[in-house]
């Protein structure tokens, strides 16, 4: 960390657009590991997907969708004409990143499931056109992908210091060294918090909340509530690519932990649950057949028509969503969405 903060102390007193230092001088990755106070996982990997799978009914964390190829089959998603939520979340940004920059002044940018940073360009232009110092800390669970989105960004942007965290968004909060520069903005967005559940959504604000200091900012995307056809077409894209993100799952496990799992013999099931505002994905076996994970000594057995709940997103009401902030003590200073109100942005600051 040392490296990084004394390279950030020289480089933030020069002009923001000239480069004072190589590529990778600039760049850090940090691979974390819970040395402190192990995780169940870390002691014994794979102990979540044995506890999923040994259930009824069966689920498995959405944490497995993203090795490389998940992360780059997401990346396509985000392409996809169904799926609006990209897009739409990526013109609210286009029209507030400034607004979002003036608030803030120099800021330290975090951003929780980085992926390949195209949307957090946006605030980076904001930032430096505003001759703010750049600072940016991505952190993903795939170290594939946050390489080489910030390799990307520091050919682009020559004053930018990199310091990405590979792990999870938990261990990542924990981590968080005290920022140098004045005040840091915690980015959530692409409505990645739909996936968790209503008790998993209050620890995570607690965790936000304590990865902060007073005065310190969170900016957050939500999918908003709307119809079921527009919802599940959004997760049913014709071309096939969000079930081929689904079926990766089940690769992976294959990868990880010397699976039996046959990708032909599951099918992608997405669809609306209106009572619980949220869409379940799920990978449901064609046949009666039985899966072995070998490296977890797990022997699985799957009925006709059984499935796996991958995952769910959920659909957010903006009052409700800042009232559950507000309890947090993140406390919303702005709010942006687009003209269809299909998608919100909140920028909330941590009172005292």
């Amino acid at each position: 960390m040392s490296t990084f903060q004394s390279a950030g102390r020289k480089v933030f007193a020069r002009q923001p657009q000239q480069p004072a230092y190589s590529l990778e001088e600039r760049l850090q990755i940090e691979h974390l590991v819970n040395t402190a106070r192990p995780s169940d996982e870390e002691l014994h990997p794979g102990s979540d997907v044995i506890q999923g799978l040994s259930q009824q009914p069966k689920t498995l964390p959405p944490r497995y969708f993203y090795d490389d190829r998940g992360s780059q089959l997401f990346e396509q998603i985000c392409d996809l004409p169904e799926y609006y939520l990209t897009r739409t979340e990526t013109e609210i940004l286009q029209s507030c990143a400034s607004e979002i920059a003036e608030i803030t002044g120099t800021c330290e940018l975090v951003e929780l499931g980085s992926g390949s940073s195209t949307k957090t360009r946006l605030l980076l232009d904001a930032y430096q056109t505003a001759g703010h110092s750049l600072c940016y800390c991505p952190i993903d669970i795939s170290a594939g992908i946050l390489e080489s989105s910030a390799q990307s960004l520091l050919l682009d942007y020559p004053a930018l210091q990199v310091h990405g965290l590979v792990g999870t968004y938990e261990l990542a909060l924990q981590r968080l060294a005290p920022s140098h520069l004045p005040t840091r903005m915690i980015c959530f967005i692409g409505s990645t918090l739909g996936n968790l559940n209503p008790q998993e959504c209050d620890r995570f604000l607690e965790q936000i909340k304590n990865a902060l200091q007073p005065g310190e900012y969170f900016l957050l995307g939500i999918d908003l509530q709307k119809s079921k056809a527009q919802l599940e077409a959004a997760y049913n894209d014709r071309q096939g690519i969000t079930a081929a993100f689904n079926l990766n799952m089940l690769r992976h496990l294959n990868h990880r932990f010397e699976g039996t799992f046959d990708l032909t013999q599951f099918e992608h099931l997405a669809f609306y649950n209106e009572s619980q505002h949220q869409i379940e994905m799920h990978l449901r076996s064609v046949q009666s057949q039985v899966a072995q994970l070998k490296s977890l000594g797990l022997t699985v057995e799957f009925a006709l028509g059984e499935s796996i709940l991958s995952e769910i997103s959920r659909k957010f009401s903006l009052t409700k969503i800042q009232q559950d902030l507000e309890s947090k003590g993140l406390k919303s200073r702005q709010v942006w969405t687009d003209a269809k109100q299909w998608f919100g942005l909140i920028l909330c600051q941590l009172q005292s």
